[in-house]
Formats: C-alpha cells, structure tokens, sequence
C-alpha cells in the first residue's frame, strides 16, 4: 500500500508539472541562468588560457589541453603537472566528459582551434610523439610478468662475465708468446734466427735474400751494423732499390724502436696495452676527437698508417714490392687528404671499418666484429642526429659538443692517472669486453631507437 501511494504521488506530481505552463517556464529560466553563469575562464587551459580542447586531466586535478601537455612533455622530459610541478601517474587520458561539455558550450571556438591545431605540423608531431610514449608505457606495463625472463638474461650475462674474465686469463698468460717474441726482446739479444724470421716478416719478396743473411750468421748487434753500403755489396747484394730502401726503412724503425715494430692487433696490444685500451674505447665514443688526437701526437706512428690504409694512394708497379711501413710514411696526396676529411666529417666509423677490413685476413672474426660495430655506432649516430633535427634541438648541438668534449677530456685524464695502478689482468678484461661485447650491447641500442625513438629521447 504505501509503494502505491508513493507511485500515485509521484505521477500527481509528473502530471501537474506538465499541465502547468507556469511549471515549465520556471524551470527553463534556471537552465538559462546557469548557462549565464558559466565563464570561459572556468573551462579554460593553464598552459594556453584558452578553451580546453580535448581535456586532459591529471592525477594533480589540473586540466589542460592535450596538445599543450604533449608540448610540454617535449620539451621538458618531465612527467609532472606544467602547474603544480606534480608527478602524474600512469598515461594521461582525455576527460570525455569535460569535452562534451566544452564542445556543447563552445562549439564554434573549439572547432575553431581544433582546425588550427591540425593546420600546425609541429603540434602533431608532439601529439604523435606522446602517443607513441604512451603506448610504449602500456607495453612496458604489460611486460612486467616477464621479470623471471629479465632473471634469467641477468644470470647469463654474469656467466658470460665469467666465462669472459677465464678465457683472458688464458689468453694473457700464453696469447704474447704464440705471436712473436721479438716485439719486447731488444734487437742487440736476437739470434740469427729471429734475424731471419724478421726478415720474412718484410713481406715475400725478402725470400730472394734470406740465405746470404743465414750464411753470414747475421745476429741483432749485426744487424744494427748494416747500411746502405754493406746491403749494395755482396754477400747481401741487394741491388732492387726497391727492396734496399724497404730493408733500410725497417732497420731504422727496428733501432728507433730497439724492438721489432708490432705488425699485427695482437702485437701492438702486447707492445701498447695502455694506448691499444684508450684508442679502443675513445674511438667508439669519440672517433674525431680520437683521430685528431692521433694526428697531433701520434702522427706518424700510428695516424699515418691508419690514413694511408683507409684512403690508400695508387701506387706505382715497382713500388708494390715496398715495405706496408715504407708506403705509410709517405705523406698523403691531395686526393687522400680529400676522401679521408670528408669521411672523417661525415663517416668516421666508416674510416675504422675500411681499417679492419684490411686486417681481415689476419684478424678473421675480430675484424668482423669490429666491422659489425661500427656499423651499429654509425646507425645510433644517425639517430641521434636525426632527433635533433626533427625536435628542432639544432641549437642546442654547441652545449652538446662542449659537454661531450668534457667528458671526453675529464675521462682520458682520469685514465691516464689510473692506468699504471690497474692490474693487466683488468685491463685485459676490459679490452675484450669493448672488443667482442660491444656489438651484442649496440644491436639492442640499436633495437631500441629504431623501435622506440621517443622514449630514447627521454
């Protein structure tokens, strides 16, 4: 009885409100006065000041407009609310409730600004851009269950430290012998064997006068003696002057060096350990301020070959018999100085990778290694270039190179004042860690800025 009576009076009152003329006026008069009352400034966006489009609110409260937030995220890399300096939670989403009401209020304005807002490549590149992140963070959420999988790879990498750390044990304790001992035996202590072992090592044409210095007997304090002279004369008769200039190019390396001169990776690690790890590492990081060091310093120890292998001159028929060393002491043509500054400029990891191809029938998987990673570091360079030229961040390239100048600076004198204190075994470790493990790093660098450029940017 009393769901009846309630039933009754509630369709008494629903009837007389629609008899009642009156009634109804009353009621669209207080739905006009609440329109009145409602101000631009109320749905208004604090980063713009003007009418909300698309509304986006943040775990703060604070509304803004979507484009503006994506600008802002741009710009400052800082997931916080551009009012009150609040942190936000998750992926801002746009209020739809909010939005028909701006659209139902301020229909003309809104359209008016959404238009303008498509017209500007610039803002739909932010928006595209904070989209992307935010579908990058819903599938970085989602990948969470797989911390067992991320367990796993981390157990592995610590065995393939390990692993690592055994084999360059073995290889620092046996990998210098197998390769030559004359790079650290004074050449006044070399026996006529390894007398004639260095002169194999010249190239293939020395075997046309391997038996004159067997039958003399030609120890290390002999050869120091020889000239040009003795080398014209028999028994060594030496008449190619071709040949004779080579042998007096290396006899005058081998006693500015007082050891044989390294002619491969092994054996300039062995001889240089020190400058073989800082060139390794500073050409991966920095390879022009590397080569302009080695031209300044280093020029015709090490910048030289390095030139004459990567942009080699065209040489004559009777000088291809010549020494590798004789050739890489000559100074480069104009054309060699050309095609190595414009790959210098443009693509130094190309100047290294042309390097290690040359070696590759020495070094067979070391090269490629090398290889391979340069090619990744030119990758991740062209990515980052490509950042600052599409965020429009050219001008900040000045502050870039200076802080990247001074890191580079601050980290090779911190090297230089830590190396004689740190055990050849780390130092080893090290260098076949750079060698071999940087490629597998930089293919997932690589990975992700192909995948997720945005993110990186962050």
């Amino acid at each position: 009885m009393f769901l009846q009576m309630e039933w009754y009076s509630l369709d008494d009152g629903l009837g007389a409100s629609m008899d009642d003329p009156s009634h109804s006026s009353d009621s669209s008069q207080s739905k006009a006065s609440t329109t009145n009352n409602i101000s631009e400034h109320e749905f208004s966006c604090h980063c713009c000041y003007d009418i909300l489009v698309n509304p986006t609110t943040l775990t703060c409260g604070h509304n803004f407009c979507r484009h503006c937030l994506a600008l802002w995220w741009e710009s400052s890399h800082k997931n916080e609310c551009p009012e009150c300096r609040e942190k936000w939670e998750g992926f801002p989403k746009i209020n739809i409730l909010l939005r028909d009401a701006t659209d139902k209020l301020f229909g003309d304005v809104v359209q008016w600004r959404r238009t303008e807002i498509q017209a500007n490549p610039k803002i739909s590149r932010s928006l595209l851009a904070f989209q992307r992140y935010g579908d990058n963070l819903g599938r970085s959420r989602t990948n969470q269950h797989k911390g067992a999988g991320f367990f796993f790879s981390g157990v592995l990498t610590a065995l393939t430290c390990v692993a690592v750390m055994v084999m360059v044990y073995h290889w620092s304790s046996g990998v210098v012998e197998q390769h030559d001992l004359l790079i650290s035996k004074p050449v006044s202590h070399w026996t006529p064997e390894e007398v004639v072992s260095w002169l194999e090592h010249l190239g293939p044409w020395a075997q046309l006068y391997r038996e004159p210095f067997q039958q003399e007997n030609v120890n290390g304090r002999l050869l120091l003696m020889l000239g040009e002279e003795e080398l014209l004369k028999p028994p060594y008769s030496i008449e190619n002057q071709a040949h004779r200039r080579a042998v007096l190019a290396e006899l005058d390396r081998v006693k500015a060096l007082g050891v044989k001169p390294p002619r491969n990776l092994w054996e300039y690690k062995a001889a240089n350990a020190g400058k073989s790890l800082f060139l390794l590492y500073a050409l991966k990081r920095s390879p022009r301020l590397t080569l302009f060091y080695l031209y300044l310093f280093d020029y015709s120890e090490t910048f030289l070959p390095f030139l004459h292998t990567c942009c080699p001159a065209i040489m004559h028929i009777d000088q291809s018999l010549e020494s590798s060393f004789l050739k890489s002491q000559l100074e480069p043509s104009w054309r060699q100085w050309a095609e190595f500054l414009v790959k210098y400029l443009l693509l130094p990891y190309q100047l290294i990778a042309e390097f290690a191809w040359d070696w590759l029938a020495v070094h067979y998987w070391t090269s490629r290694f090398i290889i391979v990673n340069a090619m990744l570091l030119s990758v991740l360079e062209g990515c980052a270039l490509w950042r600052l030229w599409t965020r429009a961040r050219i001008r900040t390239l000045p502050r870039k190179m200076w802080n990247h100048l001074w890191k580079m600076l601050s980290q090779g004198f911190a090297f230089a004042l830590l190396w004689p204190f740190v055990p050849q075994f780390v130092c080893n470790c090290f260098f076949y860690w750079a060698l071999y493990f940087s490629p597998i790093i930089n293919i997932d660098m690589v990975v992700q800025q192909l995948m997720h450029p945005e993110t990186q940017a962050l």
